[in-house]
């Protein structure tokens, strides 16, 4: 089983613990990933700017792969949305089409639909299996209670992503209870982390992300689990703005989740990108947290591992 790995742009700056643990827990499922250097970016930032452009920035990286004979891996959500956009639109549109590919032809590029686009979590959940996962699982999680949250760009709009159903997904819930951790059913799981606003209207961005975490607390849950860097970002950035705030709203530690699936097979912190923050602080099962030091204002959420 081969893929070509698209990191996009945040995760290797920004979240490179995201990057880290998935090659660790792909290595250790005898995934193989191939590099590719001429990969950029997704289109995702100019997607409703420049509709041309954006096409063609992602059809170039969806010829790239087609050329090494690979379907993509995508860890970031937002750019599976994007990549699988680019894909949706080719293949309904021959003109659209055709002008890309007489662009990319400059490159010795061509894009004619037969590599396909999947996120990490759909390689885990249909080219693996959770049963699998479960056997790999050696060090089980036993009572944590996770509140797995989907992100908006793999469940909508479900004709294009075709990840799960965009109403009532499994997917993740799955793969978080393959781990031996608990996925909880809370109201707020499908809607948007606050991203999006960060940066345009702080306040409503803060706002929406502590009522996820109010309400992930609400059920019990111990922890977020996100498979999107910007998601992992927003939750790990709102929870230093509220800190900061000396806000008394509730919080939740967000971790990835190939970290959690690292961790239930065994392998090292180190080898999954935890730095001793996190370490501290995620994950810990319910019996071991009250033993955990208070929460620092920046726990690696979007730190590099060395820090």
């Amino acid at each position: 089983m081969k893929f070509a790995l698209f990191l996009g742009c945040n995760i290797p700056a920004r979240v490179p613990q995201y990057e880290v643990s998935a090659r660790a827990v792909l290595d250790k499922l005898g995934v193989e990933i191939a590099d590719n250097p001429e990969f950029k970016c997704c289109g995702n930032p100019i997607r409703n700017i420049d509709g041309k452009t954006f096409l063609l920035m992602a059809a170039r990286n969806l010829a790239l792969a087609e050329k090494q004979g690979l379907d993509m891996l995508v860890l970031c959500m937002c750019c599976f949305g994007s990549l699988k956009k680019a894909a949706h639109v080719m293949r309904h549109d021959p003109a659209a089409q055709a002008e890309v590919n007489a662009l990319l032809a400059k490159e010795d590029l061509r894009y004619s639909g037969k590599t396909e686009v999947k996120h990490l979590l759909s390689v885990l959940y249909h080219d693996i299996g959770p049963e699998a996962l479960k056997a790999q699982a050696g060090n089980p999680f036993k009572s944590l209670k996770i509140a797995t949250h989907y992100g908006c760009h793999a469940l909508r709009p479900s004709d294009v992503t075709q990840f799960d159903d965009p109403v009532a997904p499994v997917v993740f819930d799955t793969l978080v209870n393959a781990t031996g951790a608990k996925s909880l059913d809370w109201p707020l799981k499908l809607e948007c982390c606050g991203a999006p606003l960060l940066g345009v209207n702080d306040d409503l961005s803060m706002e929406l992300t502590r009522k996820k975490f109010a309400d992930g607390r609400r059920v019990g849950a111990n922890y977020l689990c996100v498979a999107c860097p910007y998601c992992h970002m927003q939750f790990d950035k709102v929870g230093q703005m509220l800190a900061a705030l000396q806000d008394k709203s509730p919080y939740l530690e967000s971790i990835v989740y190939p970290q959690l699936l690292g961790l239930a097979m065994g392998l090292d912190r180190e080898a999954l990108g935890m730095t001793i923050d996190i370490v501290e602080e995620v994950v810990a099962e319910p019996s071991d947290q009250a033993k955990k030091p208070a929460r620092r204002a920046k726990t690696g959420g979007a730190a590099a591992p060395q820090e």
